[in-house]
């Protein structure tokens, strides 16, 4: 007679079975997240205005296979787009005005590129770009050298110990020595010079580059806007070949090399990846020369996402629980349906579309379902991500610069700030009819950080600051090009902007009645004083000396 089951008896043999697989379930989940962290690389690329960023970042895209001609993007549906200046403005001025965000594959690995806006007017959207990557590549005009914007780029990238690639551009026009280059670059950026590989000339005499490392010599044609442009090779600095191609280059290549050698330092690993040395590349991003090594040197070299400081605690990468941070607001990337997309970078674990993530500064569970990639302004929608990626959240106006998510963890990822406005702008409308577009479109930039926002605690015009005037006439164009509003920008009395905070609240109400003709709030509801001038900010802060004035304001909560 067969034996008669306990249903109590098969339910806990059930669950023994389930509490068996369950260790080998999570760990398959966490291999599978170290696998698909270690394939991640994610950098910035920075440089001066007119050294040649937004020309490389497209070859590199070129030379990944992302795109199958420069000027387009290919999607993976074979529809051509924009690439990284996608707005209006940008493609009319030239130049890059918003960071981008580019992912793709290459050679096995998940490559997350941003391109950063490299006029200094902009060089707040820089500075929180440059918040979410883990390498950067600086981009030199070899006949400039270091630059100003250069300068305090770098500056930026050295505040995280950020490894820095170094590409010198232009060598196929007239530049400057190349040793003195590396030298400026030592001295004024502080940061060690490693060539890896070596210019045979420059301008007209241009012949190609010395790969230190490899002993190989790739020779010099013009590019052509292909994705399968390649370069003939020469191996050996003593091949004989090399003599009877360009004997007089060949013959200083040896000397200069021998120098370059006992004189400058040799690459370290170690030392790029805590940010102390820099390995230098040269070559011609409009010619696609050097590109590849470039790109190839990234996926080798360049870290893995890495840990990132969330105030309780730092939080690794491969951790199981996801969790992540936004540095980016862009409303309008579709102008047909007027949406906002919040850029996160995903710092650990693994996130899956249709989770629910716990956003920490309002303290609600959202279930996200709409999770989007780039390429630029283009879109697709994703499955997953993980650490190091960049994935586009919808933004439904609760999503600010600086929010941080988890599956639940009171995490709060730092070092996001705004910085205090040099310049100031009134703003009205000309149709007042139009006045709800004026103040929505406003609001929406205003949450970008692409300008910011004070709104007079009396009332009147709207108070718009910037950190550079360029700014301004983005603002215009976004209003005109976005919104259908046709603003006026006139001058204002105020010369200054602080952000103010106290522990009383009954003395911040006191101060804001008491010098309300001063007083706004900014895009976020923040309280600022506008000074008409620096000795009214200084003799403001000695009768309110409980009360602290803040030159930046970096986005900070009470985790719930």
């Amino acid at each position: 007679m067969a034996a008669i089951l306990d249903p109590i008896s098969l339910q806990s043999a059930d669950t023994a079975r389930s509490d068996a697989a369950r260790p080998d379930a999570a760990r398959a989940a966490a291999e599978r997240i170290a696998r698909e962290m270690a394939r991640r690389r994610t950098f910035g690329i920075i440089a001066h205005p007119d050294a040649g960023k937004t020309t490389l970042t497209e070859k590199l895209l070129l030379f990944s296979g992302a795109i199958q001609f420069a000027g387009t993007v290919k999607a993976r549906k074979s529809r051509r787009h924009a690439t990284s200046d996608w707005m209006e403005i940008e493609k009319q001025r030239g130049i890059s005005v918003a960071s981008s965000v580019m992912q793709f594959d290459y050679r096995g690995r998940v490559v997350n590129l941003l391109d950063t806006p490299g006029h200094q007017d902009f060089s707040e959207d820089t500075y929180r770009v440059l918040t979410a990557v883990d390498s950067a590549l600086m981009v030199i005009d070899a006949a400039k050298g270091v630059e100003e914007q250069t300068i305090k780029l770098l500056n930026v990238c050295r505040m995280r110990s950020t490894p820095i690639l170094t590409f010198m551009n232009k060598m196929d026009r007239e530049t400057r020595d190349p040793v003195a280059l590396l030298e400026e670059v030592e001295s004024v950026l502080k940061i060690q010079c490693a060539p890896v590989t070596w210019p045979i000339g420059v301008g007209k005499s241009f012949r190609g580059v010395y790969h230190l490392l490899r002993d190989e010599i790739l020779l010099f044609t013009a590019g052509e806007d292909r994705a399968d442009q390649e370069f003939e090779t020469v191996k050996g600095i003593d091949n004989p070949r090399l003599a009877g191609m360009f004997p007089r280059e060949i013959e200083q290549l040896k000397a200069e090399v021998a120098l370059v050698r006992s004189a400058l330092h040799p690459f370290d690993l170690a030392a790029f990846l805590d940010g102390t040395q820099t390995p230098v590349f040269f070559g011609s991003a409009v010619n696609n020369f050097g590109v590849r090594e470039i790109l190839n040197a990234l996926i080798e070299w360049a870290p893995a996402p890495r840990a990132r400081d969330a105030t309780l605690r730092g939080v690794v990468p491969g951790e199981p629980q996801f969790s992540g941070f936004v540095f980016k607001i862009q409303a309008n990337m579709d102008p047909a349906h007027r949406d906002r997309i919040a850029f996160l970078r995903v710092c650990s674990g693994r996130f899956e579309r249709g989770m629910k993530i716990r956003h920490l500064r309002i303290g609600r569970e959202i279930k996200v379902n709409n999770v989007v990639t780039f390429m630029a302004s283009s879109r697709e929608q994703i499955e997953e991500a993980y650490a190091g990626d960049i994935i586009g959240l919808p933004n439904h106006g609760n999503m600010q610069i600086g929010d941080s998510f988890s599956e639940g963890e009171a995490l709060q990822f730092t070092g996001i700030p705004y910085f205090a406005p040099d310049f100031f702008r009134s703003v009205r409308i000309r149709n007042p009819i139009k006045v709800k577009q004026l103040h929505k479109g406003l609001q929406q930039l205003g949450e970008e950080g692409a300008v910011q926002v004070y709104k007079p605690a009396l009332g009147g015009d709207l108070i718009l600051g910037a950190v550079g005037v360029l700014q301004f006439e983005v603002v215009a164009s976004r209003l005109a090009n976005e919104y259908g509003v046709d603003a006026v920008f006139e001058g204002t009395p105020i010369s200054c902007a602080r952000w103010v905070t106290g522990e009383d609240k009954r003395m911040l109400t006191e101060f804001e009645n008491t010098l309300a003709h001063n007083i706004a709030h900014d895009a976020a509801g923040n309280l600022a004083y506008l000074a008409p001038n620096g000795v009214n900010l200084q003799l403001t802060r000695e009768r309110w000396p409980k009360l602290s004035f803040h030159e930046t304001r970096e986005h900070a909560v009470n985790p719930v």
